[in-house]
């Protein structure tokens, strides 16, 4: 029996001009939103959310899709050729994971998150055996 697609956990996203549009399974819902201090994702500053590898589905615009390695060249960052929206990466910490962005995702904004985990990038895991570990935390006080 193939896996139960979560309808729940199931959203579409694009990017800012639309070139792209893409379908992305998230593993836990926003339960696993973050931010990274690695040196890519400190300058890109992006909320970033799981999908497992194979659950995004691009309804158009894959081939206009670029991408960015650096360092070990494991992780893959995606974004779009024209207008050049962050859509998502392939994780260096677990390959089988992608971090969906949620503002590329249909009615979500980072600003949806008054808290969001930062976790330290700068000591990844992958080089020093050790577990993420949490570095912080982003808030967003909306005005009220």
């Amino acid at each position: 029996m193939g896996k139960r697609v979560d309808h729940l956990n199931l959203r579409r996203g694009r990017c800012h001009c639309g070139n792209v549009v893409f379908e992305a399974t998230l593993v836990e819902g926003f339960s696993t939103i973050r931010r990274c201090t690695c040196s890519y994702c400190r300058m890109r500053g992006a909320v970033v959310v799981s999908a497992e590898l194979g659950s995004i589905r691009f309804i158009k615009g894959e081939g206009a899709l670029t991408s960015y390695r650096f360092n070990t060249g494991t992780a893959q960052h995606f974004f779009c050729s024209r207008c050049g929206i962050y859509t998502h990466h392939q994780r260096r910490s677990n390959p089988n994971l992608f971090g969906v962005n949620v503002a590329c995702l249909d009615g979500i904004s980072p600003f949806n998150f008054t808290e969001v985990p930062v976790v330290d990038g700068v000591n990844h895991p992958s080089d020093t055996g050790q577990a993420t570990e949490r570095v912080g935390t982003l808030n967003y006080i909306p005005k009220v």
